[in-house]
């Protein structure tokens, strides 16, 4: 049913799955452009039904960030073949920024977005009036341009929904006393300005503020009156309030959107399925439940051709994805979308497609060092490119510090990875050996060296009466009686998941930041606010603007990183989430991973297709 053809509007689409609009940063200033093309027609090729583009700005007033693509669509028009072409139209309101036009944010009521606290100017009618007729015009020239239509964005970043909200909008005019105003007037002149072209709506139905905000109780009674002017919803969550909700991290069940999205079937309308759907056999129920598309937009971040391997019987194939959103392109950094583990997603025009099906073995044998995930892509690549592997990983299980990884709090979805690994390397014939470790005696001919990495010294001073263990070793080592003091100087997701499976097992527990803030790079991938949330739930102590400066005699010894004032931590254990430093035992071969320097899984992939030739 996924890979099969559906009705959209007047219009045919070959598969059931859309691929929802996203920031990118792939534009050339202001500009779609050829990567973005590029970057679409990955995913028509893969057999994607319809593809939204990233969200335009319909007014000069909205400019939400620095690439943000104004209305132009004659670089990707074309791009998609059967798949339809789609533009999303929206209009950022009081949650963009003035950085960029330096005049004032436009908001339905003169109050304070929670993110930057700055107030927006009240729209008043003339303001309306252009930004009806900028959603028009924008529609206009997107099938001119030659999409097959439009989607609307009412959702977050949306001043559509900033008009909707009880918590944005406390207007006294018509605006006010019926909130749906402006949504109506945009669809109605968005319907007029493409005729028979696709009409989609992207509506945010719960702000998850139930005092104000929106609930579903308010808005299906719209229903009926956008029959007319649409042809599909997408229900969305979120607010001003709850950013991260739209699309959360890992720590949210896949699906999560099932039943909200569930409520607006059965009413005239085609309903997307939107939240976290990466698994085709939840993406087959949705639709049996009468979904008429199911958004699946990170899975096909992840992988491009999921709809492909759907079609051909092959969804083992697929590589998962992670949800772990370490690579949101929304951020004031402007990095480019991409993947986790593929990093080719969006820079397809730079990065060589590798081959669907492996190439006859003509290549020279190559040996690799290490299963964990620069090694496992590189046997991968290196087989798919026709060379015959052999690699040898001297643990009883592949995987390395991503299996490690695996293990803390709801972060199992990288254990994903690791199998999709090892069912490609059955696949591909790559000759896997177990509880071997390589010496200077085994290193000959081609070899790549991924022996990954071992602990870094303590930066502090240790002592007698106070275990230290590495965050890779902490499992386990602690117990009943047990004080854990977690140092944390680097604020990525490891000192706050170690803390977290600490306090789950019942071990008191004190965390040790620098920072401002715990986890202080978690800003970067929507969790920052949940994950000090939980600690918050779990009992854990969070000791900020400090570094652990001894340990011994049952203490821990933390200075202010600030005015040097010195505290005590009763402690056990001290587990140590300092960097990783790369494992040096063997040499005379190209290095890639974490025995070069400490990577992420996604700087790993990269690190092995390049060594490869990839």
């Amino acid at each position: 049913m996924l890979g099969e053809a559906v009705r959209v509007g007047s219009r045919i689409a070959p598969s059931r799955v859309l691929f929802g609009p996203h920031v990118t940063n792939l534009g050339r200033g202001r500009s779609f452009s050829e990567r973005h093309r590029a970057y679409y027609a990955a995913r028509a090729e893969g057999g994607c039904g319809v593809i939204v583009c990233e969200t335009a700005s319909v007014h000069p007033s909205d400019r939400p960030y620095e690439r943000a693509p104004e209305p132009g669509w004659a670089a990707v028009a074309g791009s998609c073949g059967p798949a339809l072409l789609l533009a999303s139209l929206g209009h950022s309101g009081s949650q963009g920024t003035s950085a960029f036009t330096g005049r004032a944010l436009w908001g339905a009521s003169r109050i304070p977005d929670v993110v930057s606290r700055e107030v927006p100017q009240v729209v008043e009618q003339p303001e309306i009036d252009a930004l009806v007729a900028g959603f028009a015009a924008a529609a206009a020239r997107a099938v001119a341009d030659g999409l097959d239509g439009v989607e609307l964005n009412a959702g977050q970043h949306s001043l559509l929904r900033q008009f909707l909200s009880g918590l944005t909008n406390t207007r006294t005019d018509a605006y006010g006393e019926d909130r749906t105003l402006l949504l109506r007037q945009v669809l109605a002149a968005v319907r007029a300005a493409v005729g028979d072209a696709v009409v989609g709506l992207r509506l945010c139905v719960d702000e998850l503020a139930p005092w104000a905000g929106l609930t579903p109780e308010q808005l299906l009674p719209l229903t009926p009156k956008l029959r007319d002017l649409v042809d599909y919803l997408v229900p969305v969550r979120g607010s001003g309030l709850s950013v991260s909700a739209t699309r959360p991290d890992l720590h949210t069940p896949p699906g999560f959107n099932r039943a909200l999205a569930g409520t607006f079937l059965g009413r005239g309308l085609d309903v997307v399925l939107q939240g976290s759907v990466v698994d085709p056999g939840m993406a087959e129920a949705a639709v049996a439940e009468g979904f008429a598309l199911v958004e699946m937009t990170r899975a096909q971040i992840a992988d491009p051709r999921l709809v492909a391997h759907v079609r051909a019987g092959t969804p083992e194939r697929i590589r998962p994805c992670t949800l772990a959103n370490q690579h949101r392109a929304r951020d004031p950094r402007n990095p480019l979308i991409t993947d986790e583990a593929e990093p080719r997603s969006g820079h397809e025009t730079l990065d060589p497609p590798l081959p669907h099906a492996p190439r006859p073995r003509t290549g020279p044998p190559l040996l690799v060092v290490g299963g964990g995930p620069a090694g496992l892509e590189a046997a991968r690549t290196a087989a798919l490119l026709g060379r015959p592997v052999r690699l040898l990983e001297r643990a009883d299980r592949l995987g390395g510090m991503l299996r490690v990884a695996a293990a803390l709090p709801a972060r199992g979805r990288f254990g994903l990875l690791v199998h999709w690994w090892a069912r490609e390397l059955e696949r591909l014939g790559v000759e896997v050996q177990l509880g071997v470790e390589a010496g200077p005696a085994d290193l000959v001919g081609d070899v790549l060296l991924a022996t990954g990495s071992v602990p870094s010294a303590p930066a502090f001073e240790v002592g007698a009466g106070v275990r230290v263990s590495s965050a890779a070793e902490a499992a386990g080592a602690y117990g009943p009686g047990d004080r854990v003091v977690v140092h944390d100087p680097i604020g990525d997701w490891t000192g706050v998941a170690v803390a977290e499976q600490v306090a789950a097992a019942g071990v008191p527990c004190a965390l040790v930041t620098p920072d401002a803030v715990a986890g202080t790079q978690l800003s970067r991938t929507g969790d920052l606010a949940d994950a000090n949330a939980r600690l918050e739930r779990a009992g854990v102590e969070r000791v900020l603007f400090a570094r652990v400066r001894a340990v011994g005699g049952g203490r821990a010894v933390v200075e202010d990183v600030h005015h040097g004032a010195i505290r005590e931590l009763p402690a056990t254990l001290v587990i140590d989430c300092a960097h990783r430093l790369p494992d040096l035992r063997l040499a005379g071969h190209p290095r890639i991973g974490d025995c070069l320097a400490p990577r992420t899984v996604h700087e790993a992939v990269r690190d092995a297709r390049r060594a490869v030739g990839c």
